[in-house]
């Protein structure tokens, strides 16, 4: 006996997720065999339990979730909402995937809802959007940082955090203990060489 259903056409599964989210779904897109959803914040959570209890749907595992800032999107010519989370959702018993994403609704303070409770895999990722990202996970019964020490300054994957960061850290002999310093790292442009010899491989 199969462990899993054959998985049915991308889209089948679209029109059935298109389906059961209603309106909640703004948008339904299907790209590269892959189904992507997103919801406004405020049916985030409605929309995830939907995705994970209705009969067509069953997916029960949260596989990955991410931050996303959309501030230099398309070269700086994005006019949205800068902060996003996306989520990958599996199914194991229908074998089907479908990425689910939401917008913060506010850029200076993002927030979106935690949907910890709805798959518990969702912890350490939501500690890791916010932790490089700034997105803060409401409901979540344990946001702090998980990548950067507790003393860390800004969320290093925002588009505008500088590449060397604001502080550095070392261990100080004399005080015997870790401090932190201005950055000392000047910076400056890494252009790659480009090596062009006569003859190279033996072509003319």
């Amino acid at each position: 006996m199969p462990l899993s259903s054959p998985p049915v056409s991308i889209s089948r599964l679209g029109e059935t997720i298109a389906s059961v989210l209603g309106s909640k779904a703004k948008t339904v897109k299907i790209a590269l065999g892959e189904i992507t959803v997103i919801v406004a914040a405020v049916d985030y959570l409605a929309a995830a339990t939907l995705l994970r209890d209705s009969p067509g749907c069953k997916f029960e595992q949260l596989m990955d979730l991410c931050g996303l800032d959309y501030s230099e999107y398309k070269n700086g010519q994005y006019d949205g909402l800068r902060y996003c989370v996306s989520i990958h959702l599996l199914s194991v018993s229908l074998n089907q995937r479908v990425r689910l994403k939401v917008f913060c609704p506010d850029d200076d303070f993002p927030v979106v809802d935690s949907v910890n409770g709805i798959w518990s895999s969702a912890n350490w990722f939501e500690r890791e959007a916010f932790d490089l990202y700034g997105i803060v996970f409401e409901g979540h019964n344990d946001l702090r940082r998980i990548l950067t020490d507790y003393g860390f300054i800004g969320h290093p994957f925002r588009k505008d955090f500088p590449t060397t960061g604001h502080v550095e850290m070392r261990y100080d002999a004399e005080q015997k203990r870790v401090i932190y310093q201005p950055v000392t790292i000047e910076p400056r442009e890494m252009i790659p060489r480009v090596i062009r010899e006569e003859n190279y491989g033996g072509l003319q």
